[in-house]
């Protein structure tokens, strides 16, 4: 039986967001599969992740990049398939709320593919989001928002943990280390951004990328009222799905 994980990237400043999105996914579940938190400190202090980082005018800083990181993994995400070791791994982005079973994907993977994505065409005018964090431009954005690894492809042999701590982020993003080919492509209602992607489509998953409903500007958004009531349902300690 091949073995699969979850991974949810992890920022202490939005906690609220990791929570509604792992109760989430969580409770549609059929199978036992583990959904871990991908957390920066864990995984410095475990010798995996030494990407040099500062902080300019109250922003994290990549350094190697010359570029901001909106969270805390921006670009440790890469380090999934070396953590996971083998079988299919995801990973989505802690501003997510699945609305569906992502054992779906998992069923549904081309085993031909290193990985796939919704293969979004994302450009966004330049200018602030979130909690004041810069929207930055750069190849295939939000690709690697939601992304799902076959680990034991010999192309992902390639993203090496010096790799993810050495290159660019923007060539990361860019999935430089796979051929084209060796992208699959998701349907959009797996990484349905909200304010962005055709509100005709009835999402998966959604991706409140711009800001969650507890910041600022996004409290009416859309999915907003779901998106309180699965952290609601998840501080009562609710696991039924509704």
């Amino acid at each position: 039986m091949t073995r699969h994980s979850i991974w949810i990237g992890w920022d202490p400043r939005e906690a609220a967001a990791f929570a509604a999105a792992k109760a989430s996914i969580e409770r549609r579940l059929i199978s036992p599969i583990q959904v871990r938190g991908l957390v920066q400190s864990n995984l410095r202090a475990a010798g995996l992740y030494y990407r040099p980082t500062s902080v300019r005018d109250g922003r994290i800083w990549d350094d190697i990049s010359d570029a901001p990181c909106s969270t805390e993994f921006s670009n440790s995400r890469f380090l999934v398939p070396h953590l996971a070791k083998t079988g299919l791994a995801l990973f989505v982005d802690c501003d997510v709320l699945a609305r569906a079973n992502v054992e779906t994907l998992f069923n549904r993977f081309d085993t031909d593919k290193a990985v796939m994505v919704v293969k979004h065409n994302f450009a966004p005018p330049e200018g602030l989001k979130m909690d004041g964090q810069v929207q930055t431009q750069y190849a295939r954005k939000n690709w690697s928002s939601c992304m799902i690894f076959n680990v034991d492809h010999p192309a992902n042999k390639a993203l090496t943990v010096e790799m993810v701590n050495t290159l660019p982020g923007r060539d990361l993003h860019a999935f430089c280390w796979l051929e084209d080919g060796l992208i699959g492509e998701l349907d959009a209602s797996w990484n349905y951004l909200v304010g962005h992607t055709n509100p005709e489509i009835d999402p998966d998953i959604v991706h409140f990328t711009d800001g969650i409903p507890t910041m600022p500007g996004y409290e009416n958004c859309e999915y907003a009222d779901e998106w309180r009531a699965e952290l609601e349902r998840w501080a009562a300690g609710a696991v039924a799905v509704a």
